[in-house]
């Protein structure tokens, strides 16, 4: 794989939810974001694969962007991250609420409750990745509460059980919860 290209996709991935000029520890999430990238998004529910074309479609905005022709090939099947899906949701978000795709991915990183203060490099541990890591688990494998408290879109009220609800439609569900 090609490991310059991989490192300058991640910077490229974590200029869309952070600042890459800040230099306080509190405000920085480079841990955070390596620790989403290296979790590969798994898909359990029909349809949920568009969610992870949604991710790894960011591969090639990236490419054309830094107007790259050819990719490592082993780069471009690698599975999608966390990182991916979550950009790509954030994406989704602000294309159908006209709010900044930033704001949406930290709020989708504190419904699984690692929000953004909590996930500062000032902070990271052992301990806080292992609870990431949980966090990352329990959205991967479904393990949420029925009405999604603690996976991506929770909801006040809801008939059906969140768990077996495909993103999309959990997304559309959250964001008319909203209004």
């Amino acid at each position: 794989m090609n490991y310059e290209l991989n490192e300058a996709y991640l910077a490229w991935l974590y200029k869309q939810i952070g600042d890459t000029e800040t230099k306080n520890p509190s405000r920085k999430h480079w841990k955070f974001a390596l620790q989403l990238y290296t979790k590969e998004f798994i898909w359990l529910v029909p349809n949920d694969d568009n969610r992870k074309a949604d991710g790894i479609d960011l591969r090639y905005e990236f490419l054309e962007e830094n107007h790259i022709e050819e990719a490592d090939i082993e780069w471009m099947s690698i599975g999608c991250s966390m990182l991916e899906l979550l950009i790509g949701l954030s994406h989704r978000l602000s294309f159908e609420t006209g709010e900044e795709s930033r704001a949406w991915f930290w709020e989708l990183c504190e419904n699984m409750g690692i929000g953004m203060r909590w996930s500062c490099d000032r902070d990271y541990t052992n301990d806080k990745a292992i609870e990431i890591d949980e966090a990352l688990d329990r959205v991967i494998w479904r393990t949420y509460s029925p009405s999604g408290l603690g996976g991506l879109f929770p909801l006040p009220a809801t008939h059906e059980n969140q768990r077996e609800v495909e993103l999309w439609y959990q997304m559309s569900a959250y964001i008319l919860s909203d209004l």
